[in-house]
C-alpha cells in the first residue's frame, strides 16, 4: 500500500522529527512512501523510511531527478512545478499532512475533490476532512483501522485502483 506523506519543503525540528518518525513506521509496516521529493518534510519522511529499510517515491517538480533528496530510490521528474501536486495525491489512498504551507494546502484540496481519499494530519491546515492526530503512530493506527473495517465493510468508498 502506498501512503503519502505532505508537508514543507522548509519545516521546523519539530516536524522534522515527526516526518522521520513516521517514515520509519511506514516502512515498518512495509507501506510505500510517497512525497513530493524534496527537502523539509519530504526529506525527513524519505530518511525514516530508508533507516527502516523502506522504498521511497519522490514525484518531483522539476525535470531533473537529481532535485530528489538523498532518500528517495524511484525519482520522477514531471516538469510540472506545483501542477505535481495532483499526482502526489493521486498516488495514494491515504494522505498524511504535517505542517506545511501553500502547497500543502492545494494538495489538500485536491485530495477532497477525489472521492475515497483520507486525510490525516499532524500540525497541519484546520480544514473540514482533515482527520487531527497527534503523532505519527496514532496516524498508522488509524490507518491500520480504516483499513481493517474496509475489508469487512465494502460498501464504504475506495479509489477504483483498489477495489
Amino acid at each position: 500500500m502506498n501512503i503519502t506523506v505532505i508537508g514543507g519543503s522548509t519545516c521546523s525540528k519539530k516536524h522534522y522529527q515527526v516526518a522521520y518518525e513516521l517514515g520509519k513506521l511506514i516502512a515498518r509496516e512495509g507501506w510505500t512512501l510517497v512525497c513530493g521529493g524534496r527537502e523539509g518534510v519530504m526529506e525527513a519522511a524519505c530518511r525514516g523510511a530508508k533507516e527502516a529499510g523502506g522504498l521511497t517515491v519522490g514525484i518531483l517538480p522539476s525535470l531533473d531527478a537529481s532535485d530528489a533528496n538523498d532518500y528517495v530510490d524511484i525519482k520522477i521528474p514531471t516538469g510540472l512545478g506545483y501542477a505535481r501536486n495532483i499526482l502526489v495525491v493521486r498516488a495514494s489512498r491515504f494522505i498524511i499532512a504535517i505542517n506545511g504551507k501553500y502547497g500543502t494546502l492545494s494538495e489538500l484540496a485536491f485530495a477532497f475533490n477525489d472521492e475515497g481519499r483520507t486525510v490525516l494530519g499532524i500540525d497541519t491546515w484546520d480544514i473540514p476532512g482533515v482527520i487531527k492526530v497527534k503523532t505519527p503512530r496514532e496516524a498508522v493506527k488509524k490507518i491500520k483501522d480504516i483499513t481493517k473495517k474496509q475489508k469487512y465493510c465494502p460498501q464504504i468508498s475506495q479509489p477504483p485502483s483498489l477495489r
